[in-house]
């Protein structure tokens, strides 16, 4: 069940922005698959969307949502993007592939109160399904598992060009035992 809306090619720029992101944020970023979120179509335009989160938004989303490229607290999860496996070329292990269903995430979202505790589940859609991640990879997520991609081979390195490395200089004089003293210290 491969979800309508396909995976977002980040433009050069957009990956400029994304590889400034502090490495730890990054990971989270790939966790969280919004690293490349596909969003969906919004009545509000970026300029109207830009005034609500400076007026309206609770203080408490701003130093999160600023973190990451995209925003944080802007995506549902099913505007989320590519998985991290994926990203790395492993749809072996895919994150839905490995239940076999997008619910391999709890796909839950909370509604916050304006200190940024959760008062409530959020649940989207009027029948009560959950709003989920689908990794926008366009591998399968059924069926047989796809080749674990082959490892490249090690280079040989050439050793016919090499040249012993030369032992550094010791400042000092050598006391007994191999101890080193310095000119002027008794």
């Amino acid at each position: 069940m491969p979800h309508p809306r396909p995976q977002r090619i980040l433009t050069n720029e957009e990956r400029a922005f994304v590889r400034d992101m502090p490495l730890l944020t990054y990971h989270r970023a790939l966790i969280l698959g919004i690293i490349d979120p596909v969003p969906c179509p919004s009545p509000m335009s970026e300029d109207e969307g830009a005034w609500v989160r400076e007026h309206a938004w609770p203080r408490h989303f701003d130093d999160l949502d600023r973190e990451y490229p995209f925003g944080f607290y802007r995506w549902e999860m099913c505007e989320r993007g590519t998985c991290w496996n994926c990203r790395s070329n492993r749809c072996d292990i895919c994150i839905h592939r490995q239940l076999g269903r997008p619910d391999r995430d709890s796909n839950i979202e909370w509604v916050l109160n304006p200190d940024g505790d959760v008062i409530a589940k959020f649940i989207p859609r009027p029948g009560g399904e959950p709003c989920v991640w689908w990794c926008r990879c366009p591998c399968e997520k059924t069926g047989p598992l796809p080749a674990k991609p082959a490892k490249p081979a090690p280079a040989e390195p050439d050793r016919s060009e090499q040249v012993p490395a030369a032992r550094p200089a010791r400042s000092g004089r050598t006391a007994g035992h191999g101890q080193l003293t310095f000119p002027g210290l008794p």
